[in-house]
């Protein structure tokens, strides 16, 4: 059963953390060439690889709870499990971002050009980045 599980968790991590990264890295470029087509497209792929991404989780969780020793207690999994939990959140704001940014590209209105959702985006989608890899780093060395 712990086979399966670890399968599950890793195939998760795979399919879903590494699209939703380069689709967030990409978001600022299509903003900067106000390419709404390319915009949009890259809100839905956030979104729906987001979604996925509680796969990760919840099979991390079902493992951790399945192995043997207490893994669940350990400090580099709650350290991994809260961070994971702030990439979540990392995420939702980086979706409300692209929303508004699709709608301020949409207008009419030349001046406004989602020049602070462009920034927001950069910025959040590198510590995102970041997280996932001090994620890899507890998953991989302490244990």
């Amino acid at each position: 059963m712990s086979s399966l599980l670890l399968w599950l968790h890793i195939g998760f991590a795979i399919f879903t953390i590494g699209p939703v990264t380069a689709a967030t890295m990409a978001a600022p470029r299509a903003i900067r060439n106000k390419n709404v087509p390319a915009l949009e497209f890259i809100q839905r792929t956030t979104r729906i690889y987001s979604l996925g991404a509680i796969g990760v989780f919840v099979f991390g969780l079902a493992l951790g709870a399945v192995l043997p020793g207490g893994v669940l207690g350990r400090w580099y999994m709650t350290a991994s499990m809260t961070l994971f939990i702030v990439a979540a959140v990392l995420l939702v704001i980086i979706d409300r971002d692209l929303r508004t940014a699709v709608r301020a590209l949409k207008s009419e209105d030349a001046a406004d050009d989602a020049k602070a959702q462009n920034g927001r985006i950069a910025a959040i989608s590198g510590l995102l980045s970041v997280i996932w890899l001090v994620i890899l780093f507890l998953m991989v060395v302490p244990g």
